[in-house]
């Protein structure tokens, strides 16, 4: 059970896998005014930093859980590098199965709404796991601009436009599902412009290391295509953000 290698050459050193920058979470995290000793439950954690940020910063507590071997790893390294890994575990494992030892404050999938099919069915997911009054962090893809065809739709990692919501239609999907959306930071085109770039250096340099690797061929279309793809489509049409919701 794991990624496929190509995630871990594509994100390379990078901290945050998805488009929020260091600051975007410390916002989060400060905006949440998070009370030493909060309990979190990571699924799809990564590499960790949120989790490890916000032991240093707030004091909080918790277990990341990730399907990438890779991915544990540097988040247990990470926990190291920042003095907190006697308040933060790191699980290699199914997100969508785990099963905590106890009910937590805050229970997270940011990024990975795919564990539950979809946003409805990862809420049901992080519901299991909250304490009365928890809180639920979910990050998510939506429509900044309605693609006008389906180039747009496909140039944005998407199948459907029906895949994603506007970011009034995704708010109001949290209600329908029992949710208020109490706080959200969301991603802006800088912090698209900055993940996405560093796919494409963290690719150049390992096809310059590799250029006899099996993957070579496959990443070195990706290289090709993916800027133009990105500020063609996706910088313009698709936005990012996570959104912390209180169930009703």
């Amino acid at each position: 059970m794991d990624l496929p290698r190509s995630f871990v050459i594509r994100e390379g050193d990078l901290r945050i896998l998805n488009p929020f920058d260091a600051g975007k979470l410390a916002t989060l995290g400060r905006a949440l005014k998070l009370a030493p000793g909060t309990s979190i439950l990571d699924l799809c954690s990564g590499k960790g930093e949120l989790l490890c940020t916000w032991a240093r910063d707030h004091g909080v507590v918790g277990t990341g859980v990730d399907i990438s071997t890779a991915f544990t790893a540097a988040a247990r390294q990470r926990a190291t590098e920042l003095g907190v890994a006697e308040q933060v575990r790191f699980v290699h494992g199914d997100a969508a199965s785990y099963v905590p030892d106890e009910p937590v404050d805050v229970a997270a999938c940011v990024g990975a709404a795919w564990i539950g099919d979809g946003v409805a069915g990862t809420l049901e997911i992080l519901a299991r796991w909250l304490r009365p009054g928890g809180l639920a962090l979910i990050g998510e893809p939506y429509w900044r601009i309605d693609p006008p065809d389906q180039a747009t739709v496909e140039g944005c990692d998407a199948t459907s436009r029906d895949d994603f919501q506007g970011l009034p239609g995704l708010v109001a999907l949290f209600g329908e599902q029992g949710w208020d959306l109490v706080e959200m930071v969301l991603a802006d085109q800088d912090s698209w412009d900055r993940y996405a770039a560093a796919h494409w250096l963290n690719l150049r340099r390992w096809l310059d290391d590799n250029p006899d690797d099996p993957l070579a061929d496959e990443l070195r279309q990706e290289l090709t295509d993916d800027p133009l793809r990105h500020v063609r489509y996706r910088r313009e049409y698709l936005g990012w953000g996570v959104f912390a919701l209180s169930q009703r």
